[in-house]
């Protein structure tokens, strides 16, 4: 709930307790005379010091540790490291096409779970008018039971890959312990197909009967871009405003700062500021790549938001998410339909010194990782870079832009409005706090 304090013709908008989103954080906006002085979204939640921890352990233990970072999006966390440690182990040119296939059906699987949790459990309430899934479920139960049917196609595809839905345990550095038979797909594959047409009714349904509030902005979009697919796993690094890096080179464009008022370090592109990562992004970046099935959803979307791409509108991240779980969906669908196992399940590896960077798309965005290894490849260094922690700067301008076009609004309103546009990241709040530096002044 949001509460405010006036002193003349000062307004200060709380609200102490984000709720739907993963994670602890607050936020407050401070308007005066109709300006926006003040807008911060508090991360509180205590530094998780992953980094630190990874150090001298070896590489292998890296993807499983890295994993429980988050609960919705392991496999994120996991692809990252495991890229990005092939390329410091030299091994990165000799993975085989079929594990990277299966990368990308695991990915598959974790889009699908993210997106529609996010979608109907923890966004669709703020634009129907409900405080709950709950509350919705009530009036709008057969939408509920639809999503969640859906959901569990996911977590499917992450138990079969991963041996479980919730930190799978199947990914490794060189590629998998083992890998599915084709029979144990079979099950799966025609609630797949029947996935593909609900998700993509679903999505006209979001786009059609849901009002989006109408907050433009200049953001500076930033997603990979590869060559020949709708980025999840690998590829270079792109922004609407160009540049185009490998992900070894990244933080020569973007750097983090630390703040005062959380405890997630926040990332600005070099001599701009904020930008903004997530399905808006890899959409503008990479719309001609969605699958055929997706694809031939956008026209009917863009239609029915009454916007053609590129969006420069963060509430239109709910019909953008819709487009990407049509298209994980298809895309799971083609793999199964063509599955033909690799003849090994991960390449041979040994340890060596050196230093891999590598990126992957997690649902909420860029997710960044660097190791450095020793000669028995330990981890001598380690970097994070969460999606959230990247979006928080950007989210901060648009709740000053949301504050300084809607302080008309009463508190409580005004209040709402504003946790839905955060909503509209669907941030990881836990997700985004890692490594705090301290700084210790001495006392004379």
């Amino acid at each position: 709930m949001s509460n405010s304090t006036e002193r003349l013709d000062r307004r200060t908008i709380r609200v102490n307790t984000l709720a739907r989103v993963e994670g602890e954080g607050a936020f407050h906006l401070t308007i005066r005379d109709g300006t926006v002085e003040e807008a911060r979204l508090r991360i509180f939640e205590p530094p998780r010091f992953f980094e630190a921890f990874l150090r001298g352990r070896h590489f292998r233990e890296v993807p499983d540790i890295t994993a429980r970072i988050c609960g919705i999006c392991p496999v994120a966390y996991q692809m990252s490291s495991c890229h990005a440690l092939e390329k410091a182990l030299g091994v990165a040119d000799q993975i085989d096409p079929g594990i990277r296939t299966i990368r990308n059906l695991l990915y598959c699987g974790e889009w699908i779970e993210s997106h529609v949790l996010h979608i109907f459990m923890l966004h669709l309430p703020d634009f129907l008018g409900y405080e709950s899934v709950i509350s919705m479920a009530a009036d709008h139960g057969p939408v509920v039971e639809r999503a969640l049917k859906l959901k569990k196609i996911g977590n499917q595809i992450l138990a079969t890959i991963g041996g479980r839905a919730v930190h799978p345990v199947g990914a490794c550095v060189g590629g998998f312990y083992s890998i599915p038979d084709a029979e144990r797909w079979a099950e799966l594959l025609p609630a797949l197909k029947a996935g593909v047409d609900e998700m993509s009714d679903l999505a006209l349904f979001l786009a059609e009967k849901l009002e989006y509030p109408d907050l433009q902005q200049d953001y500076e979009f930033v997603a990979l871009q590869p060559d020949d697919e709708y980025p999840m796993n690998l590829g270079p690094i792109a922004s609407s405003k160009g540049f185009r890096v490998d992900p070894e080179d990244y933080l020569d464009v973007v750097e983090e700062q630390q703040v005062a008022h959380s405890t997630a370090l926040h990332a600005v592109v070099k001599g701009r500021g904020p930008y903004h990562v997530g399905p808006l992004a890899r959409l503008n970046l990479n719309a001609e790549k969605l699958h055929p099935r997706a694809a031939e959803l956008l026209p009917k979307v863009c239609a029915a938001v009454g916007q053609e791409l590129p969006w420069r509108n963060s509430f239109l991240s709910l019909p953008a998410r819709a487009l990407e779980t049509v298209h994980a969906l298809a895309l799971a669908v083609d793999i199964l339909e063509n599955y033909d196992p690799p003849n090994r399940s991960r390449v041979p590896i040994e340890p060596r010194a050196g230093v891999g960077a590598a990126a992957t798309e997690a649902p909420r965005g860029v997710l960044w990782h660097r190791y450095e290894t020793d000669a028995q490849g330990l981890i001598k260094a380690a970097k994070i870079m969460p999606p959230t922690s990247q979006n928080q700067p950007q989210i901060e301008a648009d709740l000053r832009a949301l504050g300084q076009k809607m302080s008309h609004l009463d508190d409580e309103k005004l209040g709402l409005r504003c946790e839905h546009l955060i909503r509209n990241y669907d941030p990881c709040l836990s997700c985004s706090v890692h490594f705090l530096k301290l700084h210790v002044q001495r006392l004379p």
